[in-house]
């Protein structure tokens, strides 16, 4: 059976639900965090050692103002509120993307959380906010060329935002959307992906352990036979 050490998840179909349930996009996003405590629990019970959620992309900046000031307060209540709880539970945050674009109060609240629990290790929890793989590629080939080191595959891994962190085995879009949308494009070069039809605030336990046992069945070639 195939061994699960990181999960990476593309949380699509908040606004979606928000608006098929409660006439709000921000409410979809408000019941999403449901799923996401959820996730982070099940992931905890079965000895799964890194997540990455795909909480805010570089490209959705486009969105309107008053729901990205929302996504961001919902982010900083959920750091505040649950941050001993994380504690508690075991969890190291880390946060993946371009920082220092995100509002102040944020970006504080972002180096508080991390230094809280940068000595947790039963699960690291990766938030990718205003992350953008393409800018990550970009970013990481100009620190190569100013440490004036070779262009290579390690030393391209090692300059990226996920540095020292395993690349993802398994990767689950919800939503019922079939595409990337520019995540993690390099560390997803060989692994499994699973397209959900249903909206991350309808995504369940069940949902998440079907995948999960699936997964570890997949005959796992890496271009070998």
């Amino acid at each position: 059976m195939n061994p699960v050490n990181h999960v990476a998840i593309i949380m699509d179909g908040n606004g979606r639900w928000g608006i098929k349930h409660k006439q709000s996009r921000n409410a979809g996003h408000k019941v999403g965090l449901n799923t996401v405590q959820m996730v982070i629990n099940q992931c905890i019970n079965q000895k799964i050692k890194y997540l990455t959620l795909y909480t805010f992309s570089s490209e959705n900046w486009k969105r309107p103002k008053n729901e990205i000031i929302f996504l961001f307060n919902l982010l900083e209540n959920f750091l505040r509120k649950k941050i001993n709880k994380l504690i508690k539970s075991d969890i190291k945050l880390k946060f993946i993307g371009e920082l220092n674009k995100l509002p102040i109060k944020l970006q504080t609240l972002i180096r508080l959380s991390e230094k809280k629990t940068k000595n947790n290790n039963s699960l690291q929890v990766n938030i990718a906010l205003n992350y953008g793989s393409k800018n990550e590629l970009i970013n990481s080939i100009k620190m190569i060329k100013l440490k004036k080191i070779l262009l290579n595959e390690v030393n391209i891994d090692n300059n990226l935002y996920t540095k020292n962190i395993p690349n993802p085995e398994l990767l689950i879009r919800t939503g019922n959307t079939q595409r990337l949308s520019n995540f993690l494009l390099w560390q997803l070069a060989y692994t499994e992906i699973f397209f959900e039809k249903k909206l991350w605030p309808d995504f369940s336990d069940k949902d998440f352990k079907r995948i999960l046992n699936k997964f570890k069945n997949i005959k796992r070639n890496f271009g070998s036979i």
